[in-house]
């Protein structure tokens, strides 16, 4: 009998036939050629999964991650490279200047830009590499976008996904803002502009935006992407709230003290807020959760009143997890519904009670629940109005615990990018649960002031297999706090409040939850012990890998994203930098921004600037007292990029706010630059003979 089920087994036509057809039917083949229009109206057929995109535009790029494509992603911008997945992807430049040289050198077989993009097009549309204009006017656009891409990936059903997504955070808002319909909605304005007051116009996503939110939207009669705003017409609409990213604070720092200006409703109010660029500048996957965020901005007194809530507070789902502790009850990351939107607390319970310090609450006995709880950014300004004692009784509640035997602490980071780290020696175990946000209100102490309360938050939960004394507790909150210091020092994160001077040392909301734990008693958890090694190995990982979760950010970041962090803009530098050679006007890419971001994509050059950044760290410490190696390897570096020897370096930067070791290094990458610029208009043949030598170092 056996050996008759084996020569079935041998030969089946039937079923060998029927696996070759599911596997040719299921595979993203079958799913091509597809037909999709782009932005502008162009037809394009799509015959296979296109491997080696370049992507120019943000959003886009944005939407092909989220759908699980990035694999097919050659080539972005050094907007994209916090993005999940972005690391080992080749950085082309900015959204406005991105390297035509490279680009072309990358050979994609796909480039998705803008109509901004002219000149690409133009090289690019007459050869077997496919274009698609990418562009967003509306959010019903953005959802045509998020299809399209879906369609050409061949990741439809997780674009339809992130459609539904987005369409349902949009409903429950218009569901809230039904609640409060009695109310006179007010008048909000996106603020954008530097040297003068701007906003998007009549027929811009962004005010489609606003008018989701809640929001009065301005309409001066003027379309377009952005338009001018006189102080007749700023006076006229009278905003109530005003909001804008992380560069409109320029415009509203030199004119919100200005007559006219500052006489209207929210700046009187200091109804002002900032968000995130990525979400205010964008309609891509996240605009349902944006429109969220500002509209609880926009009625935070309505959202914060519970006679407005629709939403039952109660968990909705759990996802366990697994702590190996002889004394761990259960753990899991549980999700609830607290001022109407998804809030997310890890949970972990003990078999029996536990003495714990709380850097939150101090010491406290007879502890069954200790745990760490998550507010999304639009519950932030209702919790706020409500008070942390409101917050903490509506975790309580939803969690189904007392406050006389659970223990929270409370953060802006996502608990999903929660790290879990175990160190282990012999016997001695010790679990560091960790969660880490540095992008709001990193902080180094002894530098920076202490002004006000921002969600940002390093928070962690300390374990062992072993009964600490009451001694070793509270060495433990010393041996994690070091960790921690030690892990954003490494990683150079900057303060938030001065990043050209100073690197973090925690955020200003910190905490940390110590358990006593049971077995064998450890009295000592200090730097020299086993016990304090372990701790700050396992918080020190533990923090490396939240922050990489909850920011994307690593020690080997790229040098534009290291920059960013420091609030260091090229086109701003070189706004101040006069030269027949450069083109201000209006609207025009600006030639030397371009030359310098492009020698920046340039290893030896983005390693100079690299180098500067650390040696700028230690001079203005008093580390390194003399500059003038570094000035010598400065005229060295800008000879290199202008061809010839330089023997002065100019002075082009001359912002007081940026330490002398960097004004130097860019005085040289400018000076070089400039001069190059001057070179290559004199002589052509030159300059493209240049462009290969830097090409090739």
């Amino acid at each position: 009998m056996l050996i008759q089920n084996k020569k079935r087994l041998k030969f089946n036509p039937f079923l060998l036939i029927s696996a070759l057809l599911f596997i040719i039917c299921t595979t993203s083949v079958a799913a091509y050629p597809v037909s999709v229009i782009d932005s502008k109206g162009n037809h394009l057929k799509i015959f296979k999964t296109p491997h080696k995109v370049i992507s120019l535009v943000p959003s886009a790029t944005q939407i092909i991650f989220e759908i699980g494509a990035k694999e097919h992603i050659h080539a972005i911008t050094y907007h994209d490279i916090t993005l999940a997945g972005a690391f080992d992807k080749q950085i082309i430049g900015g959204f406005f200047l991105p390297s035509i040289d490279k680009i072309k050198t990358a050979k994609p077989d796909m480039i998705i830009l803008s109509t901004l993009h002219q000149d690409i097009i133009e090289k690019f549309q007459n050869t077997e590499c496919k274009i698609f204009i990418f562009d967003t006017t509306t959010i019903e656009s953005a959802y045509k976008n998020i299809e399209v891409l879906g369609k050409i990936f061949n990741r439809e059903q997780a674009a339809q996904k992130i459609i539904k997504k987005n369409k349902a955070e949009l409903n429950h808002i218009k569901q809230k803002l039904a609640k409060i319909n009695h109310l006179k909605h007010k008048r909000v304005i996106r603020l954008m502009g530097k040297n003068t007051i701007m906003t998007p116009g009549t027929d811009s996503f962004q005010t489609r935006i606003i008018r989701a939110a809640g929001g009065i939207a301005p309409d001066f009669g003027k379309k377009g992407s952005i338009v001018s705003v006189t102080k007749q017409e700023w006076i006229k609409f009278n905003p109530q709230v005003i909001y804008g990213c992380g560069p409109d604070k320029e415009a509203a720092k030199k004119f919100f003290s200005k007559p006219g200006w500052k006489d209207v409703d929210a700046v009187k109010k200091g109804q002002i807020y900032y968000f995130p660029c990525d979400l205010t500048c964008r309609a891509s996957t996240h605009t349902g959760y944006f429109v969220s965020w500002l509209s609880s901005m926009i009625y935070t007194d309505e959202f914060a009143k519970a006679k407005n809530t629709i939403l039952p507070i109660t968990i909705t789902r759990s996802k366990p997890f697994e702590i190996d502790l002889d004394y761990i009850k259960s753990a899991s990351i549980n999700y609830s519904h607290i001022y109407d939107f998804e809030n997310k607390t890890l949970v972990v319970n003990f078999q029996k009670d536990q003495t714990i310090i709380s850097t939150l609450e101090g010491q406290r006995d007879h502890i069954l629940t200790v745990g760490n709880h998550y507010s999304p950014p639009p519950t932030w300004a209702p919790g706020h109005h409500l008070g942390i004692e409101h917050i903490r009784s509506s975790i309580l509640k939803a969690m189904g615990k007392n406050q006389q035997t659970a223990s929270f602490l409370m953060t802006g980071a996502d608990m999903d990018n929660l790290s879990v780290k175990t160190k282990v020696f012999k016997e001695m175990k010790v679990v560091a649960l960790v969660t880490a946000g540095v992008m709001s209100n990193a902080v180094r102490m002894s530098k920076d002031t202490g002004d006000f309360y921002e969600p940002g938050t390093i928070n962690v939960i300390i374990m062992t297999n072993m009964r600490l004394s009451t001694r070793a507790m509270t060495r433990t909150i010393i041996a994690g706090t070091e960790a921690k210091t030690a892990a954003l020092e490494d990683m150079d994160i900057r303060s938030t409040y001065t990043p050209l001077m100073n690197a973090a040392t925690g955020t200003g909301t910190d905490n940390i939850i110590v358990v006593q734990g049971e077995g064998q008693l450890v009295e000592n958890a200090g730097g020299h012990s086993k016990m304090g090694e372990l701790i700050a190995k396992a918080v020190y990982d533990g923090v490396s890998e939240a922050i990489l979760k909850q920011n994307k950010i690593t020690a080997d970041r790229h040098l534009f994203q290291r920059l960013k962090e420091r609030k260091i803009s090229i086109f701003q530098l070189v706004s101040n930098v006069n030269c027949d050679c450069i083109n201000n006007t209006s609207g025009t890419p600006n030639r030397l921004a371009q030359v310098v971001e492009h020698l920046l994509l340039e290893p030896k050059y983005a390693s100079f600037l690299e180098s500067a950044l650390a040696i700028s760290d230690e001079y203005e410490k008093g580390l390194v007292k003399d500059l003038f190696f570094f000035q010598k390897w400065c005229r060295t570096i800008a000879g290199d990029i202008a061809g010839k020897n330089i023997e002065e370096i100019k002075i082009h930067v001359m912002d007081d706010h940026i330490p002398v070791t960097l004004k130097t290094a860019f005085n040289a990458i400018f000076t070089g630059a400039l001069a190059k610029l001057n070179t290559d208009e004199s002589n052509p043949d030159k300059s493209n003979q240049g462009k290969s030598t830097h090409e090739n170092n």
